[in-house]
């Protein structure tokens, strides 16, 4: 796996599935919430499936 999530992204998506699941916990949306641990992982392993297929990156390429 080859990191193509940048930090900004990285921030984005770890915030967002945190608010999913809260929003989920706390009765705001239905079980389709828990869809955030989806974000949370991406985040965390800085590698998106989708990305890849797409051949979208949101790092800084490294040229040293």
């Amino acid at each position: 796996m080859k990191i193509n999530v940048g930090t900004p992204d990285r921030i984005l998506r770890i915030l967002a599935g945190v608010g999913l699941i809260t929003a989920t916990l706390a009765g705001v949306i239905g079980p389709w919430g828990w869809i955030g641990v989806v974000p949370i992982a991406t985040g965390i392993f800085r590698f998106c499936p989708a990305y890849s297929i797409l051949g979208i990156g949101t790092c800084k390429i490294d040229k040293s």
